[in-house]
């Protein structure tokens, strides 16, 4: 496959993961509300994500703010029958609805779990790649901690995304441009 990003965008209907007064809105290069405060990313910007985040078949991935489950979809379709992609949301009901969602498009290998205490899903750590739909206000060091070695974690930090590179238990990190998102609830 030439382009898996632009494949699989092409692919998911984000349609699929609005709510339904949101519908007219599913083509549109923008954010669209959700409910409860959340909203499902602009698909130029999850684009720009999951290209960062270079996932390949077979991949163990982390979705942290899964919201509508559009992203945890869109990983489900990058790592393929292989992988296995682990959500996490805070929202009970988005949480709900977005599993619903998963569960109609045959997607076995992604789950959305509602978050706990901790940020993440360290139990099933540690990942190949963690995508954070939300931004923080610092790194989150626990989602750094759960990235295997040569894992990567992409999360909007304080406007900028950024990219981070577990190698050998340290880690490199690179910013790529300015981005909005709703807040990383606690960091």
């Amino acid at each position: 496959m030439g382009d898996p990003v632009g494949e699989v965008m092409r692919r998911v209907r984000r349609e699929d993961f609005l709510p339904e007064d949101q519908l007219a809105f599913a083509d549109v290069d923008e954010p669209v509300p959700i409910g409860w405060g959340q909203t499902n990313s602009q698909p130029r910007t999850v684009e720009a994500m999951l290209r960062l985040l270079d996932v390949a078949p077979g991949m163990r991935v982390l979705d942290v703010g899964a919201g509508s489950g559009w992203t945890t979809a869109l990983l489900a379709h990058l790592v393929g029958p292989s992988g296995e992609v682990v959500g996490v949301e805070v929202v009970p009901e988005l949480r709900e609805r977005a599993n619903r969602v998963l569960e109609r498009l045959e997607l076995g290998r992604a789950r959305i779990e509602l978050a706990g205490d901790v940020l993440g899903w360290p139990e099933a750590a540690p990942y190949d790649r963690v995508l954070v739909s939300a931004q923080a206000r610092s790194l989150p060091t626990p989602l750094v901690d759960q990235l295997a070695d040569g894992g990567v974690l992409v999360v909007p930090v304080r406007g900028r995304m950024t990219r981070v590179v577990s190698e050998g238990g340290r880690i490199r990190v690179s910013e790529h441009g300015a981005y909005r998102f709703v807040p990383l609830l606690g960091w």
